[in-house]
Parts: structure tokens; C-alpha cells; sequence
């Protein structure tokens, strides 16, 4: 496939998906420079949750420390989920110290949760415009930031047949070989596997989905095929969990950080290819509220967008920037064919937050297993 067409593609997908808004600019320093000079008399910014190997995320970081060296940025447990982000605003209301988070990265579900819980507080960046409808606040309080969607990671020193889809994995093949990536109970990558596979025996989008996802992980862990060990790079290639469902853009991050050692094959399940969109959101007590809205300023220009295009994510001005010829043909060319994404379907915001009741509640009851 050519860059061109690949960018058509994904433009043409991402289009109809979701349709951009023209929402006024409330709640928005007066400018840039003031913004940046506000922030650098706080000199500091607190982030949460962030690895390196996420979404681009540690070149993100550098290339907002290169720009802005008068702030330094703290970053709080980098492993944590998007149910930990939130606890860590509310354990931290009062503390205007370095554990206090300033601004949350979490999935789509987490947003108007953390709003309705007065975490959270509204800005919107200058690019608000590009930012489609459908997933941020009109408000200014959460906005999508990037999507990827739900696959497999699979190491293949280890597994010789790749699964081709979630009902594979209950195959004897893979005793002892299937984990998530976090907490099924708070991280949102781990809950959304659980809607990918209730959704891939038919489930409807959120609590049937969620319903028919535990009844399946009953199942693969009653086979013994699940592992509950907490999946990242060093878990596949040192065989802990040789096969790990996570996002299509954290996964291809890790084949390329193994290099080889071992070989790692990144497969889409062929019956429930499930798009999962995250948002930012500053806390609502926010020790740097300056530095907060500055970094969202970066993460959402041009740089900071291409810095999560290159971490394979698909950030939210995607088709904005690509209509405006703002995305390198040799960047489009290193991301997966756009075919893989032309049959991804993206849950509503209601759909998420059944799904993560369902499944935040029932998991101990049902599958039974504590992932660490």
C-alpha cells in the first residue's frame, strides 16, 4: 500500500468514525507565551501513568522537557491504571507536593466519572476545533487524546501457531500462556480486553459484553491458560505470558523495543476488532495548573500529536492534520496496513462505563483470579 492511499484510508475511516465540532474556546490562557511564562514561575508538572513505551510517551516527555527546561516533570507510577489515576487525585486533594498529579491520562469510560466526581477541571486547548465531537466534554473537561485498537501480542520463540482470534485462546496449546495488562478491576486497557472478548462471542457493546467477557476468562482460567501476571515486555519475551491482549500501539512499540529477542507477532482478533479511545483531563487540584495546561497545549500541537503518531497511536487532529498535509508520507508508511482498522468499532461513552461497572464488579465473583 502507498502512503497516499494508506493516508486515505485512515482519513476516510477516522472521517466517519468521528465528526469534528467548531465549539467556542472557554476556559483558555490568554495566550501561549503568558501560559508559558505562568508555567515556568510554577516549575514544575506532575504526570501519572505514563511509560515510556506508551504511545510514544517518552519521546512526548523529552521533546516537552526540551522545550520547556525551566519545568521539571515528576512522573508518578508509570504502570498505574486509569482507576488508579483517579484515587490518586482524590488521595492527594490537599497535597501540593510532587505526589499530587496535575493531569490524568485515562480511557473514555474514566472522563465523565471523574467530571461527575469533581476531579476534574475544564481547559480547552487552542486545536479544541480539530478535536472530534463525539469523544470530549463540550465543557472543556475531558478530550480524546489517541486510539488504538485490541490485539494480541504474542512471543514467537515460544508459541508456534499464533491465535487467530479470542476463542483460540481456550486451546490447550496455550495452557499457562494468556494474561492482560494491569488489574481487570481499574485498568481500562485490561477492562476493554474483557469487552473485546464478550464482544467476539456476540455480546452487545457494554454490560452484555461484559457479561459474555468474564463468562469467557471463567473459562480460560478454569483451563488453565491464564496467567495473572500483570503482561508488558519483559513478561513475553522472558515467557511469563507469552501471548498478551493489549493495544495494537503498545504492542507494536514492544515488538520493536525486543528487536527480534525474541520474535513477536502483533495479530488483530478476526471477529472483534475494538477501538479504545483515552482522554486528558487536569485535575481539579491541580498543584501546577499553569504547567498542566501548557503540557496540554503540547500534547495537542503539531509536535505532540506526530510524537503519539509515531508511537503508533492515532491521535485525535488525525484527520484534521492529514487533510492539511501535516503528517510525513514516511511516518504514515511505518504504521499497520489501514485495512486493519477499516472494521474497528468504537464504543460510546455509556457503552464503556456498563462495561467497566460490570466488570470492576464481578471479576473477583466470577473469574476469580487477582492479576499483579
Amino acid at each position: 500500500m502507498t502512503a497516499n492511499s494508506l493516508t486515505k484510508s485512515i482519513a476516510t475511516l477516522v472521517s466517519a468514525m468521528l465528526a469534528t465540532s467548531a465549539l467556542s474556546h472557554t476556559a483558555r490562557a490568554e495566550s501561549l507565551d503568558e501560559l508559558a511564562a505562568a508555567a515556568k514561575k510554577e516549575g514544575e508538572l506532575t504526570v501519572i501513568a505514563l511509560p515510556h513505551d506508551w504511545c510514544g510517551y517518552g519521546a512526548v516527555i523529552a521533546g516537552f522537557k526540551a522545550k520547556y527546561p525551566e519545568i521539571k516533570v515528576n512522573e508518578l507510577n508509570p504502570d498505574a491504571g486509569s482507576g488508579d489515576e483517579i484515587e490518586a487525585i482524590k488521595a492527594n486533594k490537599g497535597n501540593m507536593g510532587p505526589q499530587a498529579p496535575d493531569v490524568i491520562d485515562v480511557g473514555l469510560a474514566f472522563g465523565p466519572q471523574a467530571k461527575a466526581e469533581g476531579l476534574i477541571q475544564p481547559y480547552k486547548v487552542s486545536t479544541w476545533d480539530e478535536i472530534p465531537a463525539d469523544v470530549k466534554d463540550a465543557e472543556g473537561y475531558w478530550y480524546a487524546d489517541y486510539y488504538g485498537v485490541m490485539a494480541f501480542g504474542i512471543n514467537k520463540d515460544l508459541v508456534k501457531e499464533s491465535p487467530k482470534d479470542w476463542e483460540d485462546l481456550l486451546k490447550a496449546d496455550y495452557a499457562n500462556a494468556v494474561g492482560l495488562t494491569g488489574d481487570p478491576r481499574t485498568s481500562n486497557q485490561a477492562i476493554l480486553a474483557i469487552m473485546s472478548a464478550g464482544a467476539a462471542r456476540g455480546g452487545a457493546l457494554g454490560q452484555e459484553s461484559a457479561e459474555k467477557g468474564l463468562q469467557f476468562f471463567k473459562e480460560l482460567n478454569e483451563k488453565g491458560n491464564f496467567v495473572p501476571v500483570s503482561g508488558k515486555t519483559a513478561t513475553i519475551a522472558q515467557g511469563q505470558t507469552p501471548i498478551v491482549a493489549a493495544w495494537d500501539y503498545n504492542l507494536l512499540s514492544w515488538r520493536d523495543n525486543l528487536n527480534g529477542n525474541p520474535d513477536m507477532e502483533v495479530v488483530i482478533p478476526a471477529s472483534s476488532s475494538l477501538a479504545g479511545v483515552y482522554v486528558q483531563a487536569i485535575s481539579a487540584y491541580a498543584p501546577h495548573p499553569n504547567a498542566a495546561k501548557l503540557w496540554m497545549e503540547y500534547l495537542y500541537s503539531d509536535e505532540g500529536q506526530l510524537g503519539w503518531l509515531k508511537g503508533y497511536c492515532h491521535p485525535a487532529r488525525f484527520n484534521a492534520m492529514s487533510k492539511a498535509g501535516k503528517i510525513p508520507a514516511d511516518l504514515l508508511a511505518k504504521l499497520p496496513p489501514a485495512e486493519f482498522y477499516e472494521r474497528a468499532v468504537f464504543p460510546t461513552v455509556e457503552q464503556q462505563e456498563a462495561n467497566k461497572k460490570i466488570v470492576a464488579e464481578n471479576w473477583d465473583k466470577v473469574v476469580g483470579a487477582e492479576v499483579k
